[in-house]
């Protein structure tokens, strides 16, 4: 054969290969992975135009023909656990997905507190040592922004061992170790997460439409976008520059005098960016959808502090919104609340964070199947990111247990249920005392009260039984009572199972956040 020949031919047989499209998976469909018992599992991807696809596992086989988007997706019908074992995907070529188990999966999303990786954590390098749990499964989905769907992404999974763990979410990590310790069965951990993102990042554009509270941030969202122009990009640059510059001078300060540094000013960002509405779903959601899951963990607040208001009605906005576009409204919500931060003050004061709490225990109680673990008292006043996972992962996991997997156990803190004034005392209820109320390191403390003045004052606080009775001589007849009502609140009420109180006021006298949006 001339060299001539022999060129043509590889050149035809290297334009066949480029032509002919393979059929693909998605990262998150991928050796190591767990899917979802007890529900129908979506399993998708891509290949040439009309192709025939069959996906085997388990016993069966699911075919699909390709569209003229070229995607593809079967569902396999409700898998039960058993041993890892193969999926194999047949078009033109054959993709054999290994080391596929099956059990229960959860995703792991918010900001930086379950971005924290447990090599920050307490007991970090016991944990990572100890971490060796071949049946949890690990995925962490690349950080990416786009203002448009995505429909794959850079991640991969892994089986969990002091290896692999590292870096992984600690929350997640604790919760799912719980998981799957407690009902002996596979886990998989689907990480989402990105440092100092607010909530609306991470819904849907069709969300954050359906609701007129949420128009101010589309509308601040699609000015920045106007003004994100060549011109004003290099005037942000220059007065980051000059900011630099003085904090390098407070910073240098700071350390001289043996103190800690504030905060690097922020360096600023393009449009989309992490912060832009939708940007996250788009880029760190849509790609893994619809993957059949268990539920959600969700560790997110401390952005949208300040609008703790509107945050009543975008946390359930955003359960809704996952619910729908991972094809179970069955699915459960796990939220952990925000731990305590800030300077303690000296007098009963409103709070941004405690209203934001509050909003995140409004979402616990009135939307179906959505739980709340506390961290009202392992925080840190100096670091928004306090190291105890430990305790967040355990407390978020007793709530699925209880709320996902039907477990009879104490899976609360006492709740307030209702309270009775008889002038300056006042009888308050709670729920889930579990083994009764108790008052941990010594006298009661957290409780505040208020006549119709609306100012509040410290109140003397005493168990009785399953209630707490409050008194204050500065108020002769109490017309509300709130308990760990502030950023960084003095709080010890517990349940004979060692969970703390939920924050709560049973007024609803306006607060600090109400109207902003």
């Amino acid at each position: 054969m001339s060299r001539f020949v022999r060129c043509v031919a590889i050149f035809c047989a290297l334009a066949g290969a480029c032509v002919r499209a393979d059929v693909k998976l998605p990262a998150v469909i991928s050796d190591n992975m767990a899917l979802q018992q007890g529900q129908p599992v979506p399993i998708w991807g891509w290949a040439d135009a009309g192709e025939d696809v069959s996906v085997t596992f388990a016993g069966q086989t699911k075919t699909a023909k390709a569209g003229e988007d070229k995607k593809w997706s079967v569902t396999l019908d409700a898998l039960k656990v058993g041993e890892p074992a193969e999926l194999t995907v047949k078009g033109k070529n054959t993709i054999v997905v290994m080391n596929v188990i099956v059990g229960e999966v959860w995703v792991c999303s918010g900001q930086s507190n379950m971005e924290f990786g447990i090599n920050n954590a307490n007991n970090a390098k016991d944990e990572i040592a100890n971490a060796k749990f071949p049946k949890i499964r690990l995925f962490t989905v690349k950080k990416k922004v786009s203002d448009v769907p995505v429909y794959d992404c850079e991640g991969k999974w892994t089986e969990c061992s002091p290896e692999t763990i590292n870096g992984f979410t600690a929350v997640g990590y604790f919760f799912g170790r719980k998981l799957h310790q407690e009902l002996n069965v596979p886990v998989g951990l689907i990480h989402t997460s990105w440092g100092g993102t607010p909530i609306e990042a991470w819904m849907s554009p069709e969300a954050l439409g359906k609701d007129a509270d949420f128009k101010p941030i589309l509308e601040r969202y699609a000015q920045a976008k106007a003004q994100d122009t060549p011109e004003n990009w290099t005037l942000k640059m220059d007065k980051h520059k000059a900011e630099m510059e003085k904090w390098k001078l407070i910073a240098a300060k700071a350390k001289a005098e043996g103190q800690p540094a504030p905060r690097a000013p922020r360096q600023p960002q393009h449009i989309p960016n992490s912060n832009s509405p939708s940007a996250l779903y788009n880029a760190m959601i849509v790609p893994i959808l619809p993957y059949a899951i268990a539920g959600s963990t969700w560790y997110q607040g401390e952005a949208n502090a300040g609008r703790a208001y509107q945050y009543r009605k975008l946390l359930p906005g955003l359960i809704a919104d996952w619910r729908t576009a991972f094809a179970c409204m069955n699915s459960s919500f796990m939220v952990v609340q925000l731990a305590n931060f800030m300077d303690r003050k000296p007098e009963p004061s409103e709070s941004a964070w405690a209203e934001l709490r509050e909003a995140q225990t409004m979402a616990a109680l009135n939307v179906p199947k959505t739980g709340i673990g506390l961290a009202i008292d392992i925080g840190d006043a100096k670091d928004i990111h306090p190291k105890n996972k430990q305790d967040v992962g355990a407390r978020l996991a007793l709530q699925a247990l209880k709320i996902s997997y039907g477990k009879n156990i104490p899976f609360s803190g006492p709740l307030y249920d209702s309270f009775k004034s008889d002038g300056s005392k006042a009888v308050v209820n709670f729920k889930y005392a579990f083994g009764g109320l108790k008052a941990k390191d010594g006298e009661l403390k957290g409780f505040a009260v208020a006549g119709e003045d609306k100012k509040f004052v410290w109140a003397t606080a005493k168990i009785e039984g399953d209630t707490v009775v409050v008194s204050s001589d500065k108020v002769a007849r109490i017309a509300a009572v709130r308990y760990a009502w502030a950023d960084n609140p003095e709080a010890n009420l517990y349940n004979g199972s060692d969970l703390p109180a939920v924050p709560f006021r049973s007024d609803s006298w306006p607060g600090i956040t109400e109207g902003k949006n």
